[in-house]
């Protein structure tokens, strides 16, 4: 799953960073790799923490927006929501940052480049995900690569976790629990549990790791 969210930086990446005078062009592909990391840790820490219906509730209101189909989209109405929503906000921040002392660049730059990068990829990985004709892309596949497996991605072929956001996109908000089989605080307690796993068997060098990883796809 992170090869493919690498994907989606890279396609909107291009205008915001590397087409972006204020984005060092020796830094592009370290930039790039930084946001691709600030998405997949800070879900991982969402889940860890404990916060799988906050997941939930972005993708139930995010992937509105034609960008997933035009790289070049701008912010519309559909991003310009999602930068309210608190994940969105957090990623956002954490990667201003970043840009500014890791990068130093500009508070003014690097708030151009976090408030498009990181709201376009997440409304690109949420449309693709809401999409059922899009195999590649399942709530079960996301969580299962932040957590090291889950044993809902074997169940209902796409998986419990993508029948969940289903339900909820398709319209029925009530408690899934009820007469659906499904449990959610039993779902949020086992990822909450495997997701700080993950961590712990990572140690305290897996964000190093990570970000090498990530700079190794960037390269391709």
């Amino acid at each position: 799953m992170l090869d493919q969210l690498i994907k989606i930086v890279k396609q909107f990446g291009k205008e915001s960073v590397v087409d972006n005078p204020d984005v060092p062009n020796e830094h592009n592909e370290d930039v790039m790799a930084e946001a691709t990391r600030t998405i997949s840790s800070g879900f991982q820490n969402i889940v860890a923490g404990g916060g799988f219906e906050n997941i939930v509730d972005l993708f139930k209101g995010g992937g509105n927006n034609s960008a997933t189909n035009n790289a070049n989209a701008g912010i519309g109405a559909g991003i310009g929501g999602m930068l309210k929503n608190p994940i969105v906000s957090m990623m956002v921040g954490y990667f201003i940052s970043k840009l500014v002392s890791k990068y130093k660049m500009s508070p003014s730059s690097a708030s151009n480049v976090a408030s498009t990068l990181i709201p376009n990829t997440l409304n690109s990985l949420i449309s693709q995900t809401r999409d059922p004709n899009n195999p590649d892309f399942t709530m079960d596949k996301i969580i299962s690569s932040l957590t090291g497996g889950t044993e809902e991605t074997q169940q209902n072929g796409g998986g419990m976790l993508q029948n969940l956001l289903d339900r909820f996109i398709g319209g029925n908000n009530g408690n899934p629990g009820n007469g659906g089989g499904i449990d959610i605080q039993s779902i949020i307690s086992n990822l909450t549990q495997k997701a700080q796993n993950s961590f712990q068997n990572k140690g305290q060098n897996s964000g190093g790791g990570l970000m090498d990883l990530i700079k190794g796809f960037m390269s391709k």
